[in-house]
Parts: structure tokens; sequence; C-alpha cells
């Protein structure tokens, strides 16, 4: 039932950072590499984003 919980919290986390991160203004090649970052290390690579990919 936990997991259960994590991995809809992880999956709706990973929508919305995929989300932000396609219609950022960033260059493509820095969206690419946060995408890849984020589906390939799935945990740190949302910490990460959250935490430095957001800003401005």
């Amino acid at each position: 039932m936990v997991y259960g919980i994590l991995s809809l919290l992880h999956l709706i986390l990973f929508l919305i950072a995929a989300f932000e991160i396609l219609s950022s203004g960033k260059s493509l090649g820095n969206k690419v590499l946060w995408l890849l970052l984020i589906f390939l290390l799935p945990v740190v690579g949302l910490v990460s984003y959250y935490l430095v990919g957001r800003g401005s």
C-alpha cells in the first residue's frame, strides 16, 4: 500500500516536471538533458531538477 502511494506520488511529480521542462523557455539541449536526467535517474533527477533546474 505504501509503495503504491509512493509510486503514484513519483509519477505525478515526474509528469509535472516533464510538463514544466517542455513548456519552459530553455534551449532544446537543456530540455533534452533534464528529461534524460529525470528519466534515467528518477529520484536523484527529480530532486536535482526541483532544487536547481527550476531557476529562471
